[in-house]
């Protein structure tokens, strides 16, 4: 369906148009108009994430052929089905229920399994989330390689929280130059504290290596993923 493909585009950012969450819900619910199933689905994860969870279950019972809207027991039940089904979106938000014990019992395992599915399938919220499970080990044997390898993955496709934490990493290592670019990076979107640390590794670095690691940062580019 039409509107299914352009609520994707303009949600991902693909296609040669801009990322645009409204413009997604948008299209989606011109597609649940015309009883989309997909588009339900799709339009109910949008408003989940908006934290309008009332609309977001709405649709969950709809798609699912409900009566009535369904509780956030049942939400997280069609949440699960859509999991299993390979919806990386649906994968995220079910991590974030079970993690949260929203709709169903916290558990913690579940939660970073369901995170670290969503992050092999390119989500990137679900990758610094599976990094912080590494990390702490949260659900998850505590595994620092693992959590420095997902959280540079985050960083790379644009996570400002991971590319604060993992320019922190790098200052930490040595790496003043790469933890620059990051910090910048993380700095340029909307990350005010990775300026101070930013602004004490710039004091250390020749005036040749400043113009350098600005140039990086200018001409960064975020790796592909589905958001």
């Amino acid at each position: 369906m039409l509107f299914l493909r352009w609520g994707k585009r303009f949600k991902h950012g693909r296609g040669g148009v801009k990322r645009n969450v409204e413009k997604a819900l948008e299209s989606f619910l011109k597609g649940v108009a015309r009883g989309s199933t997909l588009a339900m689905v799709d339009a109910g994860l949008v408003y989940w994430e908006m934290g309008r969870k009332v609309e977001a279950m709405s649709l969950y019972g709809r798609a699912a052929g409900l009566a009535e809207p369904p509780n956030p027991k049942e939400a997280v039940k069609w949440l699960k089905q859509a999991s299993i089904s390979g919806h990386i979106r649906a994968q995220y938000q079910l991590a974030l229920c079970l993690h949260q014990g929203h709709g169903v019992e916290q558990n913690l395992p579940q939660a970073a399994r369901w995170y670290l599915k969503a992050a092999e399938g390119g989500y990137v919220r679900a990758m610094y989330n599976t990094s912080l499970c590494y990390s702490f080990g949260e659900g998850l044997l505590q595994n620092h390689r693992q959590a420095r390898k997902w959280m540079k993955r985050a960083a790379d496709r644009g996570h400002s929280k991971a590319q604060f934490e993992h320019g922190l990493g790098l200052f930490s290592e040595g790496e003043k130059m790469k933890a620059v670019v990051y910090l910048e990076l993380a700095h340029r979107a909307g990350e005010a504290a990775a300026a101070h640390v930013k602004n004490v590794i710039l004091q250390q670095l020749s005036a040749t290596s400043r113009d350098r690691v600005m140039s990086l940062a200018d001409n960064w580019h975020a790796l592909p993923s589905s958001r």
